[in-house]
């Protein structure tokens, strides 16, 4: 089964594909912060199970932050003086 086209005017192609960056960097730090919150919680309540579960969430969160910012910086080399992105770009 032969894929789509991509329609003309698109952002992002097959190969590179178009992320809200500045989008996935709140929802990584509402994870990051919430999971550590609820992982300490829950291991002062002694559930070492699930917080060792939250604490690996986020762990996840901060490597997806450490990704997002190397895309970003790579993002602003790649374009020119005084491009803004809004939170969803």
């Amino acid at each position: 089964m032969a894929a789509k086209q991509q329609p003309r005017g698109a952002r992002g192609t097959v190969g590179h594909a178009y992320s809200a960056l500045n989008m996935r960097l709140i929802l990584a730090s509402i994870g990051l912060v919430l999971s550590v919150l609820f992982g300490v919680l829950t291991a002062r309540a002694g559930y070492w199970v699930p917080a060792a579960l939250l604490f690996v969430i986020a762990a996840t969160a901060v490597v997806d932050l450490v990704v997002i910012q190397r895309r970003r910086a790579a993002r602003r080399r790649a374009e020119p003086e005084g491009t803004r992105h809004s939170i969803f770009e």
